[in-house]
């Protein structure tokens, strides 16, 4: 699977209409940090092999998003199970991290 990236105008199909785990990435491309953990989150996305998703919400584009689920410092990762918000991270987080994240609500 690839990556899915989102907007303020697909949240509701991209996220919250999906049935299993959907974990966003709320990020910008400046954020230094952001940068560190998009490759950690293309490798859990190769290793999750469809049995969750990977989507990633730039907040610069998209502020209705941020806005709506008190995205206030990032990189900042929220975990949906079936449309709704389950857990949340804040910062860089290593791949084992965000396995465990995903593994906890599959």
């Amino acid at each position: 699977m690839a990556i899915v990236n989102v907007s303020d105008k697909s949240f509701k199909s991209d996220v919250e209409d999906k049935k299993g785990v959907v974990l966003v990435d709320f990020w910008a491309p400046w954020c230094g940090p952001c940068k560190q953990i998009a490759p950690i989150l293309d490798e859990l996305d190769a290793d999750l092999a469809g049995a969750a998703t990977v989507a990633k919400v730039n907040v610069d584009e998209n502020p209705e998003s941020a806005s709506r689920f008190g995205v206030m410092s990032i990189p900042t990762l929220i975990a949906f199970k079936d449309g709704q918000p389950v857990d949340k991270v804040v910062g860089l987080q290593s791949k084992d991290a965000l396995k465990n994240l995903i593994g906890k609500h599959q």
